[in-house]
């Protein structure tokens, strides 16, 4: 169909942009659609224009080739080109010659916009007479495409980031912004790019990149890929637009994060643009990397990791898409033993590859792909890599593998660095071992008890943690090498059987972390291997959850799962104990259960006796009362007849000091036992302040008792021990002493007995007893009548002699001396 053309020229002489006007117009284009045009088909010329160009500097001159969408979903191709001032002045002017394409219209021959840039049927004059009739516009020869791989090779350092934002901008909704800036001296070159992208890009997506060649101001250009000259480049950049200035220096860095964008590029520089059509053939996304890099590599492209690992996951995930020629060409491109620069993710790839084809193709066609995955296996160390079948090798490739490569796995796995080997290192060397046929009892002593010592260090399982080393945070789900291990065990049942072993011969060391990790890591362990300490790991978390604070029922229970006595096997003692109070000691109960639970042989072999030891002490020191105070003293007496080489040191002394602490209280302590206080209060230094003071108070009670031995007496005043007369001077003063002194004439002939005996012993015990005369005995005696002074009296001549009877009288005549002269003075004063 003929297509509606309009000519707009400048108006008048100069070279300002805003001057012009339409010279013709086709059918169909209403005033509305040209004051929309008008804009879009206005030129400004470059700085530095002469005002009199030459011929061959205004051929010079950029011409704007725009193709551009309008508001009633019509586009517009037009050309904008300098010519002579009208009426052929010396002056230049400009005239542009645009095609209306209705909705749904194409180019004649159903080309492309930029496929009409070099058209000859491109005019600089306006028709003559009234507004044409539509004329046809044949579409100019496909220049466009001609010279395309030169000019692509030439642009090479920029190919892949313009390529990348041409596609974005090329997408259904133009990307915000502002349009992308492409820098070039001509603006052919402008257009050399937009010939690039209708060839890289679909159809669809090169129909919605609208473009103009040339622009001073791309800011409000109402295209989405605009091209400028270098001198405007700086102000592009200001307005904040996506700039590529493809003149001068190559970029340091061309490179994106665009795999297709890459992938394109190079394609181009390979001058193999055909591609681009052949891998739209191919399933998958418009832009997806992997159709793109698979039909690369099968021609014979080198490609970058990222592009080969496309390659591999888009075959993965499709096996049959191609034939077993193009796979084999895939399976070359791949493992072309002139790669050296590949990565993880691209061994992972090939692995999935591996995966999809095994089975699906002939093992000689995958064999390349399980050289290399196991070679990187072993040299890479690349842990999460996902290793072939064992039957994956068949003939002379498998043998050459296994011996190339065997010695290597034995020799990391038995030398001196396996110790530091992470999990999921070891457990690919096992299964590599078996991939290549390496016999069990070759393996290295003591790998598997390494491994199992790795699992728990890695797992972030230990010192009652939950978390990985090093982060911080609670560890949530299986470690990262949990599946390979679980693959492994599933394997290999002789690597299964001693590493369970090695776990359960672990776990009495720490039960807490072997539960956690249990937890993490389904370890399977339901064989007929004994395993008691793994069972009793694996059984506490649901006892916990059953029985909740019952720690006696928790602990009959986890007992039971290991399926042994502690008298047959001690350790599941230290297991269960360090399960169940893994984080504190156990109550006098508790430690009480656990002695009757199994002989003091068997506590001294699992060791956990010195978690009763802590039980004993830590009751003593808790504020409990005086009940649970006994029951400890009678768990320390026990245990120090059941442990008597084990216990040393301060807690040997702490035991002792409780059960002299009882015995002060209800029974017949050995002689000396306020010297033993004294003593055992040092030697358990750090001595807990409850315990010291338990035994403080013990001690004054027993002094300050009428029945006490005077050896003690004489021992405790002349030790000159100022923390224990401070105790016993706070004793002296407590409220039962004070009543006793009042109510009991014996009593108090005692005290003053004591108190004014030993006048010199020491410089704490007179002053203490000084005060305690004055300030507690004279108060009490104050309240006694006469008969009861008496007696005391009498009572402390008996006990002392005629001269101390004589000096209580005398003490007690000051006292009433001192009353009666006070109530004298008052007397006199009031009189």
């Amino acid at each position: 169909m003929s297509l509606a053309q309009v000519h707009y020229t400048s108006a008048a002489p100069g070279r300002e942009g805003a001057a012009g006007r339409f010279t013709a117009v086709g059918p169909g284009v209403s005033g509305a659609l040209l004051a929309e045009i008008e804009p879009l088909v206005r030129y400004e010329f470059p700085d530095g224009t002469a005002d009199r160009p030459s011929d061959g500097e205004l051929r010079a001159l950029p011409q704007a080739f725009t193709y551009a969408a309008l508001s009633d979903g019509s586009r517009l191709v037009a050309r904008s080109a300098p010519v002579r001032e009208a009426g052929g002045g010396p002056g230049a002017g400009f005239h542009a010659h645009a095609v209306h394409l209705p909705p749904g219209v194409p180019l004649p021959g159903d080309r492309l916009p930029v496929e009409a840039w070099r058209s000859p049927h491109w005019v600089t004059t306006a028709p003559g007479g009234p507004a044409p009739d539509p004329l046809a516009l044949p579409p100019g020869p496909a220049a466009v495409s001609e010279g395309l791989d030169d000019f692509a090779v030439s642009r090479g350092p920029w190919l892949a980031a313009v390529l990348a934002d041409l596609r974005r901008a090329s997408g259904v909704e133009a990307a915000g912004g502002g349009p992308v800036v492409l820098v070039e001296r001509q603006c052919a070159d402008v257009a050399r790019w937009l010939g690039l992208a209708a060839v890289t890009l679909p159809r669809e997506s090169a129909e919605r990149l609208t473009f103009t060649t040339y622009t001073r101001r791309p800011g409000s250009a109402a295209v989405r890929v605009a091209g400028v000259l270098p001198e405007d480049a700086e102000a592009a950049r200001g307005a904040g637009l996506r700039v590529h200035v493809c003149t001068g220096q190559a970029p340091a860095d061309g490179g994106t994060g665009d795999v297709w964008a890459a992938t394109a590029a190079r394609v181009w520089r390979s001058r193999s643009p055909e591609l681009f059509r052949e891998a739209r053939e191919l399933p998958g996304e418009p832009f997806a990397a992997g159709p793109l890099a698979v039909t690369a590599l099968c021609a014979g492209i080198a490609l970058g990791p990222d592009g080969r690992a496309a390659a591999a996951d888009w075959a993965a995930d499709r096996p049959y898409a191609l034939d077993a020629k193009r796979t084999g060409r895939l399976v070359e491109a791949l493992t072309a033993p002139s790669i050296d620069d590949r990565t993880d993710v691209e061994f992972d790839a090939a692995g999935r590859l591996f995966g999809a084809l095994e089975g699906r193709c002939p093992a000689s066609l995958t064999a390349p792909l399980a050289a290399m995955l196991v070679t990187e296996a072993v040299r890479g160390g690349n842990g999460s890599l996902e290793l072939p079948g064992r039957d994956a090798f068949t003939g002379p490739e498998g043998a050459a593998v296994a011996e190339r490569l065997g010695p290597e796995v034995l020799s990391e796995l038995g030398g001196g660095a396996a110790g530091s080997l992470p999990v999921a290192r070891i457990v690919q060397l096992l299964r590599v071992a078996r991939l290549l046929d390496v016999d069990s009892t070759e393996l290295p002593a003591g790998v598997v008890d390494r491994l199992a010592s790795a699992l728990l260090s890695e797992s972030g399982v230990r010192d009652g943690g939950g978390a990985e080393a090093g982060d911080g945070q609670e560890a949530e789900g299986p470690p990262g090498f949990a599946p390979a291990l679980l693959e492994l065990l599933d394997e290999q049942f002789e690597v299964r059987t001693a590493l369970l072993g090695a776990l359960d011969r672990l776990a009495p060391r720490d039960p807490g972390a072997m539960a956690r990790f249990l937890e993490r890591v389904a370890v399977p362990f339901t064989g007929t291997q004994a395993l008691p300490h793994l069972r009793m790991c694996a059984e506490v978390p649901g006892a916990m959850a059953t029985l909740g604070g019952d720690r006696a029922a928790v602990w009959h229970r986890v007992l039971r799962a290991a399926g042994l006595s502690p008298f047959a096997e001690p350790l599941v003692l230290r297991t269960g104990v360090g399960l169940v109070w893994e984080d504190r000691a156990p109550t006098v109960e508790e430690a009480r259960l656990l002695l009757d639970a199994a002989t003091s042989d068997a506590h001294r072999a699992a060791g956990t006796w010195a978690r009763l030891v802590d039980a004993a002490l830590d009751a003593s020191t808790a504020g409990s009362p005086a009940a649970s105070a006994d029951e400890a003293a009678a768990l320390a007496h026990d245990l120090l007849c059941g442990f008597p080489e084990e216990i040393g040191g301060r807690e040997r002394a702490g035991l002792r000091l409780l059960v002299l602490v009882r015995d002060l209280r209800t029974g017949a302590p050995e002689p000396g036992w306020a010297e033993t206080v004294r003593t055992l209060c040092a030697q358990a230094e750090p001595v807990e302040p409850a315990l010291r003071e338990r035994a403080h108070a013990a001690l004054v009670e027993r002094l300050l008792a009428p029945d006490r031995p005077g050896a003690e007496l004489y021992a405790f005043v002349h030790g000159d021990d100022a923390e224990l007369i401070a105790a016993y001077d706070r004793a002296a003063r407590s409220e039962p002493v004070r009543s006793r002194l009042r109510t009991q004439p014996a009593y108090a002939a005692d005290c003053f007995t004591v108190w004014t005996a030993h006048p010199h012993a020491g410089t704490a015990w007179p002053p203490v007893a000084a005060a305690l005369l004055d300030e507690v005995l004279r108060p009490a005696v104050r309240t006694l009548s006469a008969e009861k002074v008496a007696e005391v009296e009498a009572t402390v001549g008996r006990t002392g002699s005629s001269g101390r009877a004589n000096a209580f009288r005398d003490w007690n005549r000051s006292t009433a001396l001192g009353r009666l002269g006070r109530r004298i003075a008052g007397r006199v004063r009031r009189g």
